[in-house]
């Protein structure tokens, strides 16, 4: 594919760090990736220019609310659905204390919640406790081979009593994609609300809510190109009926209604030049687009082209890493198989020599990479991982290059070596 690299790349003003003489290398991006100028400008020119609280007459309060307005609209574009089903918050985190608080003031003891072994945190504890009011907390469980959930109990835990089944799209330890349609299909079969943590896949593949039929998915923009904001996508009907945390006289309407107190304005106005970012990149490769398209605006078309582009760019990389690293001795990797669909996250161990080590000898060559648990608790708990220090994570991003995969790659035999 004809993917400009060095375009993309002049775009990103961090990519000009060194650290300790060496160019630094970003493969830290399921942590939150790397922001191009537009954004920073974008954000800047708000504050310079717009700065306002929203609701009143005067410039640069309208200004605000039709910025809000227009970034609504962005991400209905980037969710593929309407802009009043967009809410943002201040991290996916704390949309998703909200949403199960709300959730919650419908539920009554005995009623049961599935969540999974293989999500972040942020989309279990917010589950978890609600434990306290006698709702019961089910999980299921991961294949520890294949690193997938394990769908017959998924199938053998939901009831007629389960009024919830949340779960992540992608999981950002180990890079599985789950199969949202099919978890979201068999949830409808007993009328649960599905919720769906999108913050790992968000930058990896087409958001599809209509497609989906699926009732909430949150996730954040710092994690595609954004300032740290979260935003919520709510079905309409779902939304209707939640009875939400807020203040009296606030609005009572989606989207107004899951939103408290001032929003971040300058996040907002930097999250929708990330739509726009990824947008610009999707309208140089329109080879993606098909008849099933004809009925979409021109920004959600562009939208979807620079998603399947990013990762038409990202993937055969991290399959060259992954094979790479599967050749060094006392190295092993934690990725599903070559079959299952995941995306551009590579996490192994090294026998012999912790993983906060390995990413400290790294990061002294200017090779950023994680190193631990990740919020991905029950995940680490299945694979005895727990009090080991989990694992190292690499993520690739599309300002990644193979020369800096090459360099890795010889940091990594090198450190195996010495052990």
């Amino acid at each position: 594919m004809n993917f400009d690299i060095n375009g993309i790349r002049s775009q990103f003003p961090a990519l000009n760090r060194e650290v300790n003489g060496f160019p630094a290398i970003f493969f830290d991006s399921p942590g939150g990736t790397q922001t191009p100028q537009r954004v920073i400008d974008k954000m800047v020119n708000y504050m310079i220019h717009h700065n306002a609280n929203s609701g009143g007459v005067f410039a640069t309060t309208v200004e605000t609310d039709e910025l809000i307005f227009n970034a609504r609209k962005a991400f209905a574009d980037f969710f593929g659905c309407d802009w009043k089903e967009v809410s943002f918050g201040e991290n996916s985190t704390a949309i998703n204390f909200r949403l199960s608080q709300a959730i919650a003031r419908d539920l009554k003891p005995g009623d049961e919640i599935l969540i999974t072994d293989i999500d972040h945190d942020a989309n279990r504890s917010p589950w978890e406790i609600l434990a306290e009011r006698g709702i019961v907390i089910k999980s299921v469980k991961v294949d520890t081979e294949t690193l997938t959930l394990d769908m017959d109990d998924l199938a053998n835990k939901l009831s007629s009593k389960t009024k919830v089944v949340a779960f992540n799209y992608g999981s950002n330890a180990v890079g599985t994609i789950s199969d949202a349609r099919k978890i979201i299909k068999l949830a409808k079969t007993v009328d649960a609300i599905t919720v769906v943590d999108a913050v790992h896949y968000a930058l990896h593949g087409v958001l599809d809510v209509r497609g989906l039929d699926v009732d909430f998915v949150f996730c954040s923009a710092y994690k595609f190109f954004g300032p740290h904001i979260g935003v919520l996508y709510s079905k309409t009907q779902r939304m209707d009926q939640l009875k939400t945390l807020k203040v009296s006289a606030q609005k009572d309407h989606a989207p107004d209604k899951f939103e408290t107190g001032t929003l971040s304005h300058e996040a907002i106005a930097g999250a929708a030049e990330a739509i726009a970012f990824i947008a610009e990149i999707g309208s140089k490769h329109p080879q993606y687009l098909n008849e099933s398209h004809s009925k979409n605006s021109q920004r959600r078309n562009n939208v979807i082209c620079g998603m399947m582009a990013l990762e038409d760019y990202e993937i055969p990389l991290a399959d060259y890493f992954k094979d790479e690293l599967r050749k060094i001795k006392g190295l092993r990797l934690y990725c599903p198989p070559r079959q299952q669909l995941c995306t551009s996250t590579i996490s192994f161990r090294l026998e012999g020599i912790h993983p906060l080590d390995v990413a400290k000898r790294l990061a002294e060559k200017g090779i950023f990479v994680w190193a631990g648990g990740f919020y991905a608790v029950g995940l680490m708990r299945a694979l005895g991982l727990s009090d080991s220090g989990g694992m190292v994570r690499i993520g690739l991003a599309p300002y990644n290059m193979k020369e800096e995969i090459e360099r890795t790659l010889q940091e990594i035999r090198s450190i195996a070596a010495a052990l």
